[in-house]
């Protein structure tokens, strides 16, 4: 797969960032004899991330829909660990997990009036006529609305991810498809690591305490100034947008990074748990790590859709 100079560019950037994040590590912890320790971890895991979404990312497009597919599959199924569930439910779990293949094949299909109603509408539709017909209407309404908001959350909203790959103004943008959506991904994930630094330096003023207490002020701001400026200076080499709009579109990320991130807190602190779960070391569950994701790339898609097309 030939790859733009520019996205390539990019992934040097991000590369050197790892290098230099694990060098600094190594010499703190030589320095003072300290075993590896979350940060260690988190970095590792980082570059565990970076490797698999790179390598799915410039392989090919089907591997790249392949990988969201199963990062949607990861999350439905964390989710759907969590919430509680009636022993009646376990018989609409198997057509929850089928929605995940058809979802992604109208992606891959480029059917986009399909891919955009398919679980709004069609999935919406037929969960509770398939639990109508189980003849068990305790806990109904409950057991609709946590079924749906999961589809919703981790397989249609990440699904937009993807569907930047087959988008026609994402596919015409300096750096291809990969590099609108490697924009989307840097952006909502260094949000996250900005706002966590931002705050733990100088924040104060709590903005949701009883659902996310280490949410403060000076880290949101401080993380969506950070995203802003980001995006000014690599957006003109991944997207179509100007350097002005790439500033206000990474100010909408970084604001849409924080509601998506709380959203899920407020789940977490709702059932009484901490991570999601443990399949990335140091970093909790797949979950807790596309929970920005699942808000700023329905809007990111949407965007470049709507104002590029």
């Amino acid at each position: 797969m030939n790859l733009s100079p520019n996205l390539i560019l990019v992934f040097g950037g991000i590369l050197g960032l790892l290098v230099v994040a694990t060098i600094i590590d190594f010499l703190i912890r030589r320095r003072s004899g300290a075993a590896p320790n979350e940060l260690t971890r988190r970095i590792r895991s980082w570059w565990v991330m970076a490797s698999i979404f790179a390598l799915a990312l410039v392989v090919d497009r089907r591997i790249s829909l392949l990988f969201f597919a199963a990062l949607s599959f990861v999350a439905l199924k964390e989710y759907l660990s969590l919430i509680p569930t009636r022993r009646a439910d376990r018989r609409i779990l198997f057509w929850i997990y089928l929605s995940i293949p058809f979802q992604y094949l109208w992606i891959w299909q480029a059917w986009y009036g399909m891919f955009i109603i398919f679980i709004p509408v069609y999935m919406f539709l037929f969960v509770p006529i398939r639990m109508v017909l189980m003849g068990e209407p305790k806990g109904f309404l409950k057991a609709a609305g946590t079924l749906h908001w999961g589809l919703m959350t981790t397989v249609f909203s990440l699904s937009h991810a993807a569907g930047l790959l087959v988008l026609p103004e994402a596919i015409g943008s300096p750096a291809g498809a990969a590099g609108v959506l490697l924009f989307l991904v840097v952006l909502t994930q260094l949000n996250d690591v900005a706002q966590f630094i931002w705050g733990k330096a100088l924040g104060r003023r709590k903005v949701v305490p009883t659902v996310s207490p280490n949410k403060t002020l000076e880290g949101l701001l401080g993380g969506v100034a950070t995203t802003s400026l980001l995006a000014f200076g690599v957006g003109p080499l991944l997207t179509p947008f100007s350097r002005p709009e790439a500033a206000v579109v990474g100010l909408i990320l970084g604001l849409l990074g924080f509601f998506g991130d709380v959203s899920i807190s407020a789940l977490k602190r709702d059932l009484g748990i901490k991570d999601s779960g443990g399949t990335i070391p140091g970093h909790g569950g797949v979950l807790d790590r596309v929970d920005s994701l699942t808000y700023t790339a329905p809007i990111f898609f949407h965007y470049l859709r709507y104002f590029h097309s």
